[in-house]
């Protein structure tokens, strides 16, 4: 009890839930509990599915963005990051690759025929 009264003492100046409830702002956990529930546990527990700890992390927070709306915006974002790495260095000097590749000297006569020895 005591460390517990030492630390109400302590951040009283933090703990300002009056404040909160004014505002409409919840102060009991009850709303994270029921996001976990809903982001996690329901997504996580499907009847048949296994998750690895590596595909529970990749799937999670798409699962986020999807539910709090921000989905949209992500996926811009998303493929504006695949397109530097993957396609700038192809339009470096403004003109496609492939027709830089075909501005190069170029033959028309085929090679001559080697000497039979």
């Amino acid at each position: 009890m005591d460390t517990c009264g030492r630390y109400l003492l302590n951040n009283a100046k933090d703990l300002k839930s009056d404040d909160y409830l004014k505002a409409g702002l919840p102060i009991a956990t009850g709303v994270i509990e029921v996001a976990c529930r809903h982001l996690i546990k329901d997504r996580m527990d499907i009847t048949g599915a296994r998750w690895t700890m590596r595909g529970g992390e990749a799937v999670l927070p798409l699962g986020s963005l999807y539910i709090s709306g921000y989905w949209d915006e992500y996926w811009q974002f998303h493929l504006q990051q695949e397109h530097k790495p993957n396609h700038l260095a192809l339009y470096s000097s403004g003109i496609p690759l492939s027709k830089q590749v075909l501005k190069g000297p170029c033959c028309t006569t085929p090679p001559p025929l080697p000497i039979p020895v």
